[in-house]
């Protein structure tokens, strides 16, 4: 026992040691932007879905930086319409989890999602999956050899933890087995060429410190970049410095679908309101190679099998749509889409393409919350430049208000030219800004 617990606490410092250096910036230098599968198929995405969406992106959004393509939970469910509890696995002889081959056919022949990723990689896109935590029960149940080392899914396993929402896995021990069980995934996802790694239930109820560690340590051995997204959330303030090193990116809410304030009949989630006061708080922790993340962009048409309700045309309005995206811009957070986008209309194409509104995302600084309060929010930030200042209207209330700021506590002197961001037009100058916004409406100006 007092062996056991010196080689506990050797292995924590030892992973410490290594884990807890800055992450680099080279990974993740700007917020990452792509296309996520949960919000438009939930748990049934197929590979030709994946194929479809992945040209889409690349023939429409990628001139504009959007690049990511990522696969979310349940990619190795061979029956993911079934009930939890009847589903039907996809496993290694190594205890690790495979594609479902009825679908995902190309990975075939021991190929995983390398010939996927390749196909995404042909097009100038990247390539990402989503993972739960942890390993799975069938492999601890048979206990299956780990791959890569001289332990067993039992030696890596921590059969009291399982996570509270998806009991497919058990936790993985704080130990050298565990680490060796997160060193072969990782090992795995780099030989599949993966770009992007998004880990589920670690962030938030509960947050795993422990696990962080090991998978950020496991994917900076694996020889290859791989971004680190950390979900859900609300992740805990008061570990952003330790998030900071650890991943490129973090949940802070709860998950985000197309309703305006709090829908009780959406479990796990909260509306776009209750995001402002979420951002305020955490707009001082992006920065190259680590950013805040808001969650995914429920716009456009959600379907034909979205991850929560029924296919439907997203249920915010066009002004509530934009005022998402203009505060996930603000903030710097990543931008995901989660709309189906062989169904985008023009109007949904015109919020992604908008190069002007992009380069608030991808290239101004500190971004920060002037006022956050029951009817209005007002945000700033620099252009990365130093030649202008970016300024974000927004009407929180239910009925059509005159919102006005001074231009002195923005540094820009007076008169400025003034730039309506969306519309890509000039405006004339002016001493003060002063806008009529309709309920939900939002406006964004670079004044210089």
């Amino acid at each position: 026992m007092v062996l056991e617990m010196w080689l506990r606490a050797l292995f924590a410092f030892l992973l410490v040691t290594c884990t807890l250096q800055p992450a680099s910036p080279n990974l993740a230098a700007t917020p990452p932007m792509g296309w996520n599968s949960w919000d438009s198929y939930g748990l049934t995405v197929t590979e030709g879905e994946v194929r479809d969406q992945a040209r889409w992106l690349a023939q429409n959004l990628k001139q504009y930086g959007w690049q990511y393509v990522v696969i979310d939970e349940g990619w190795y469910l061979k029956n993911p319409a079934a009930k939890p509890g009847s589903f039907q696995f996809s496993l290694s002889a190594d205890g690790r989890y495979l594609p479902a081959l009825n679908r995902f056919p190309s990975g075939a022949a021991n190929a995983g999602f390398k010939p996927l990723a390749d196909y995404v990689h042909g097009m100038g896109l990247k390539f990402g999956l989503h993972i739960i935590r942890g390993i799975p029960r069938e492999a601890v149940e048979r206990d299956l050899p780990v791959a890569g080392s001289s332990f067993r899914a039992r030696d890596a396993a921590d059969r009291s933890d399982t996570c509270p929402w998806n009991a497919d896995n058990y936790g993985v021990r704080y130990s050298p087995a565990g680490q060796a069980y997160y060193d072969s995934l990782a090992k795995q996802y780099a030989a599949w060429n993966l770009d992007f790694l998004k880990v589920d239930c670690i962030a938030s109820h509960p947050y795993k410190a422990e696990e962080i560690g090991m998978i950020s340590e496991a994917l900076r051995k694996s020889g290859r970049p791989i971004v680190l997204s950390l979900s859900p959330g609300p992740a805990p303030l008061e570990r952003a410095a330790e998030l900071q090193k650890q991943a490129q990116m973090w949940r802070i809410s709860d998950d985000v679908w197309d309703h305006w304030t709090i829908d009780p009949a959406m479990k796990f989630s909260q509306g776009v309101l209750q995001q402002f006061s979420t951002a305020a708080d955490w707009a001082g922790y992006a920065g190259a190679g680590h950013w805040p993340d808001a969650d995914m962009l429920p716009i456009g048409f959600l379907g034909p099998r979205p991850g929560a309700g029924k296919a439907r045309a997203s249920k915010l309005s066009h002004d509530e749509q934009r005022t998402l995206l203009t505060l996930w811009c603000m903030l710097r957070s990543p931008l995901f889409i989660g709309g189906n986008l062989t169904q985008a209309d023009p109007w949904t194409t015109s919020l992604l393409n908008n190069p002007e509104v992009i380069a608030v995302n991808q290239r101004s600084a500190h971004g920060r919350a002037l006022v956050t309060d029951s009817k209005k929010a007002i945000w700033a930030a620099s252009d990365s430049y130093g030649r202008g200042v970016y300024v974000a209207l927004f009407n929180l209330a239910n009925i059509s208000q005159t919102i006005v700021h001074p231009l002195q506590t923005l540094g820009v002197g007076t008169a400025p030219s003034i730039r309506d961001v969306w519309k890509r037009q000039d405006l004339p100058h002016a001493d003060v800004l002063k806008v009529n916004l309709a309920p939900h409406a939002s406006i964004l100006y670079r004044l210089q």
